[in-house]
């Protein structure tokens, strides 16, 4: 990945306007037709372990980067970062580049409920093959484990209390999250690196997606 993507996203944090970003639309046309490039050389070398992604249109896999600003205090017009969903079913790959906060992730988030249920019932009766997922060594060298944002104090109604899974049922997300240096986004062979710690999360990708096929 080209430096000049980072530069115009801390360009753009420093004059989140609409005068700024109009006068500057070029370089936002370039830094997302950049990225467009990185992440379909990513989702090249990612169908190598995962077919279903050879499926994914990379152009398409990228955010706006409008933000809805009707519901929010914050009146910046333009988000200062580029992301990318990387997946064609609930559970999938996501790249965030932001400068010094970039980040590769993978699994579920923000479920609706009745679909949070099926899926921490998966977790429940099949407790044996979701630990030894997520207790894989590549996968914890690479990410370390599931995050616990906006996980829950109590087992959800409906489950046990003393189930085994019990601290996962209480997740809200399956995510896992690794930080990526700016260093890393401008390696060559960046893409294939980051394909290799995804290849790590396709197990935990395709269990997650399991109980939407």
């Amino acid at each position: 990945m080209k430096i000049s993507v980072l530069h115009f996203l801390k360009d753009l944090e420093n004059n989140n306007n609409r005068e700024w970003f109009n006068d500057h639309k070029s370089r936002f046309t370039d830094a997302r037709e950049e990225l467009i490039l990185f992440v379909e050389e990513l989702t090249k070398e990612i169908s190598v372990f995962d077919e279903e992604i050879g499926k994914v249109d990379p152009a398409k896999s990228i955010f706006r980067i409008y933000r809805d600003t009707r519901f929010s205090q914050n009146k910046d017009p333009y988000k200062t970062n580029f992301g990318a969903n990387i997946g064609v079913k609930n559970a999938g790959y996501y790249l965030h580049i932001q400068p010094g906060q970039s980040f590769l992730a993978g699994g579920i988030y923000m479920l609706e409920n009745d679909k949070l249920k099926e899926l921490r019932n998966e977790i429940s009766y099949n407790a044996d093959t979701f630990q030894q997922i997520i207790n894989e060594t590549s996968f914890r060298g690479y990410f370390g484990g599931l995050s616990e944002e906006g996980k829950l104090k109590r087992v959800p109604l409906g489950f046990d209390k003393e189930d085994p899974m019990a601290e996962y049922l209480k997740l809200k997300h399956f995510v896992a999250v690794r930080p990526v240096a700016d260093k890393e986004l401008l390696e060559k062979d960046a893409p294939g690196k980051f394909a290799a710690m995804y290849k790590s999360l396709k197990p935990l990708k395709d269990f997650l997606n399991t109980p939407f096929r």
